[in-house]
C-alpha cells in the first residue's frame, strides 16, 4: 500500500496471493437503509464483476438516455472483484420508466440486477454502515499453518483495531500516478495534470496504450486517440475535448493555456474529477498514519486530535478519559487528511503532521487549488484505524478463506496486509 510502512502485529506473515480470479475477492455493502419500496427513486441492488461503480452506472445512463447526474450510489467497489452494491436513479415517476430500467438486466456487461425497489430518498454517497468480504488467499506453502495465523492476527486486530491505510484502488494499480495528478493541481500545474493522466508512459502498460501515451507525449493528438482503446474513456474523453481545444487556439495562432487545460480536466465525470485531489491526500494521510502508529494505535498519545464514532471531534475530555474511550472502540486518534482548513496537532503528533507537509514543500493553504477551485478541499481529521468485525477463517484445497466485516471508507486489503506482510494489491 503506497507510502504504507508500518504493521502492528508481529506474526510471521502466510505470503499468498488474491485475486487469482474475480470471484476470489467477494465485497457486500452493509447499507445504512433498505429502500422501502414506494417513491420516485428507484433503488438498484447490483452485483457486478471486473467493473468499477462509476463504469456501471456510465453505461446505464448511456443506455437509458439519462444524465449521469440522477444517479447516485453509497460508495465505490472495487474492479477486481466480485461485489455486490445499492445504486440509485432519480426520479422514475411512471411504471413505463421503471419498466424501461428492469429491462436492461443482463444488458449491462458484466452486471446482474438482483432487486429493483422505489425509494422515497435518494442515495446518496457515504450512506452505508460498512462492508463485508469474503476473500481466498491462495498459493500458501502451508494452508492450515497459515488458517492458525490468520485466525490469530484477526483476533489481535478486533481488540487493537487496523491501520486506516488508504489502499491500492485509492492511487490506481499497476498504474499509479492518481495521486501525482492530484500534486500537480495542487500546485497549480494544470498542463502537467493533464499530461501525467493522458501522457506519462509506464514500460508495463499494454503496448498500444504505451504507444497512445508516446504519441501524447510528442504533441500528436489525433494519433494518440487512435490508439488509446475503447475501454480508455477517460483518456479517450480527455483528449477530444484537448483536439477541439487545440483547434480554436490553432485559428487564432494561440498556444493552449491553463483555460484549455482546464476545460479538460472538467471533462471528466465529477467523481474522478475530485479523485485527484483526495489520492494526493491520501498518499500523505498514509505516511502520517506510518508514523503515528509507531506510538500505539490504541491509546491516546498527548497531541493527539480525537473524534468519536460519529466522527466529531471530542474537545472536552482529559487525557485518561481520552484513552479510556480509544481503548474500548468510542473514540479514535487521528491523522490529517491535509487541507486549507485541518487543524494539525499538538506536540509530538504536530511535529510528525508538520514534519509530512513540509516535505512536500507544501502549506496548507496551497489545497484550495486556486486554478481550480472547485477541485480544492478544506480538509478533514480521519481516524488512524477501524474496527473488524464477524471475522473467521476456513482452510479449503485451494487456500484459506478470510471473512470480516469493515467501517465504510476503510480496506480490506489493510486487513490482508497485517495478515499476509507484503504488498496487497
Amino acid at each position: 500500500m503506497l507510502n504504507a510502512e508500518t504493521y502492528i502485529t508481529s506474526n510471521e506473515g502466510i505470503g499468498g496471493t488474491i485475486r487469482n480470479k474475480y470471484e476470489d475477492f467477494y465485497v457486500e455493502e452493509i447499507p445504512l437503509h433498505k429502500p422501502t419500496g414506494d417513491g420516485s427513486n428507484l433503488w438498484i441492488f447490483i452485483d457486478k464483476i471486473g467493473r468499477t461503480t462509476l463504469d456501471v452506472l456510465l453505461d446505464i445512463s448511456r443506455e437509458l438516455h439519462i444524465s449521469r447526474k440522477r444517479m447516485g450510489f453509497a460508495g465505490m467497489k472495487d474492479k477486481k472483484a466480485h461485489t455486490r452494491q445499492w445504486i440509485c436513479i432519480s426520479n422514475i415517476n411512471s411504471f413505463d420508466e421503471e419498466k424501461e430500467v428492469v429491462e436492461l438486466n443482463d444488458k449491462i456487461y458484466n452486471t446482474k440486477f438482483l432487486d429493483v425497489k422505489r425509494n422515497q430518498k435518494k442515495l446518496r454517497l457515504g450512506q452505508l454502515i460498512g462492508n463485508k468480504f469474503k476473500i481466498l488467499i491462495r498459493n500458501l506453502d502451508d494452508i492450515e499453518k497459515s488458517c492458525t495465523i490468520a485466525k490469530d492476527v484477526l483476533s489481535k486486530l478486533e481488540l487493537s483495531g487496523v491501520p486506516n491505510y488508504y489502499g491500492w484502488q485509492r492511487f490506481g494499480k499497476p498504474r499509479t500516478n492518481t495521486h501525482l495528478v492530484g500534486r500537480a493541481l495542487v500546485l497549480n500545474d494544470l498542463k502537467e495534470a493533464v499530461r501525467l493522466y493522458i501522457g506519462d508512459p509506464q514500460e508495463d502498460e499494454n503496448k498500444s496504450v504505451f504507444e497512445a501515451r508516446n504519441e501524447y507525449e510528442a504533441n500528436n493528438l489525433e494519433k494518440s486517440l487512435d490508439l488509446f482503446p475503447s475501454k480508455m474513456r477517460y483518456e479517450r474523453t480527455m483528449l477530444k475535448e484537448l483536439i477541439k481545444e487545440k483547434r480554436k487556439k490553432d485559428k487564432n495562432s494561440l498556444e493552449l493555456d491553463d483555460t484549455s487545460y482546464k476545460k479538460v480536466i472538467f471533462s471528466l465525470p465529477k467523481p474522478l474529477q475530485r479523485m485527484f485531489v483526495h489520492a494526493y491526500q491520501s498518499a500523505l494521510f498514509n505516511k502520517v498514519v506510518s508514523e503515528r502508529i509507531k506510538l500505539g494505535i490504541n491509546r491516546y498519545v498527548d497531541g493527539d486530535i480525537v473524534v468519536d464514532n460519529d466522527e466529531h471531534l471530542i474537545r472536552d475530555k482529559q487525557s485518561k478519559e481520552l484513552d479510556n474511550l480509544i481503548k474500548n472502540f468510542k473514540a479514535n486518534p487521528t491523522a490529517p487528511l491535509y487541507g486549507s482548513k485541518v487543524p494539525i496537532g499538538k506536540k509530538k503528533v504536530g511535529e510528525i503532521e508538520k514534519k509530512i507537509l513540509e516535505g512536500e514543500n507544501l502549506n496548507k493553504e496551497d489545497f484550495l487549488t486556486k486554478k481550480t477551485p472547485k477541485l480544492g478541499s478544506f480538509g478533514i481529521r480521519r481516524s488512524v484505524r477501524f474496527n473488524v468485525w464477524d471475522s473467521s477463517v476456513v482452510s479449503t484445497d485451494d487456500g484459506i478463506v478470510v471473512e470480516f466485516s469493515i467501517n465504510k471508507g476503510s480496506y480490506a486489503t489493510a486487513v490482508l496486509r497485517e495478515i499476509m506482510k507484503k504488498n496487497v494489491v
